[in-house]
């Protein structure tokens, strides 16, 4: 599915289409999935569970924490977690196509699944970070569209070599917000 989604969009897959490459028969693929949504669904879960652990992969066993003694500071875990994420898309491009383009096409069961994503990085934004307060949140709510969007027109424009100056940028204004304080708690006078 994510192959042919790449090659010729959403819209214009048929099942007959992914039968054709997975080398399967239409009978295997109903007993799999109800329709060509559900296989697309199916995928975008794959996609997301593959971009995930590859982050995670290269993260180390710690994640983006090593733990308690964990010398790195917020902002170098934030840097090694993003551009491992970009380097997770870049290496699955496919996937990447479907999880972040053809996901509009493909419906709102299809949407909501990429909002609970957005969700997750989120909140993983503010974990990283220390985002406690609204104001941390919604910064942290506002990097994951500014990246989101930037990502997604790298991949509808079939550039996955942009996402390094993407990388780049994103880390940068992260370290602006941080130095501006906008990820940590006020104290007050």
């Amino acid at each position: 599915m994510a192959e042919v989604v790449t090659e010729k969009g959403y819209a214009a897959t048929s099942v007959a289409d992914v039968l054709k490459l997975a080398g399967v028969s239409r009978q295997s693929f109903y007993q799999l999935f109800s329709s060509k949504q559900d296989c697309f669904l199916a995928t975008y879960d794959r996609a997301a569970e593959r971009l995930v652990a590859r982050v995670f992969e290269a993260l180390g066993p710690g994640g983006l924490d090593d733990g308690p003694d964990d010398p790195s500071p917020p902002l170098k875990r934030y840097e090694r977690g993003f551009n491992a994420y970009l380097e997770a898309l870049r290496a699955e491009w496919s996937y990447t196509r479907l999880f972040l383009v053809e996901v509009f096409a493909a419906g709102p069961a299809a949407v909501a699944r990429r909002v609970e994503g957005q969700d997750f990085l989120v909140q993983t934004h503010a974990d990283v970070l220390g985002a406690a307060t609204p104001e941390a949140l919604l910064a942290c709510r506002m990097v994951v569209a500014a990246g989101a969007s930037l990502v997604s027109n790298a991949a509808a424009a079939d550039r996955p070599d942009r996402l390094a100056d993407i990388g780049r940028e994103i880390v940068e204004y992260v370290r602006t917000l941080w130095e501006a304080g906008v990820f940590t708690a006020p104290v007050d006078a």
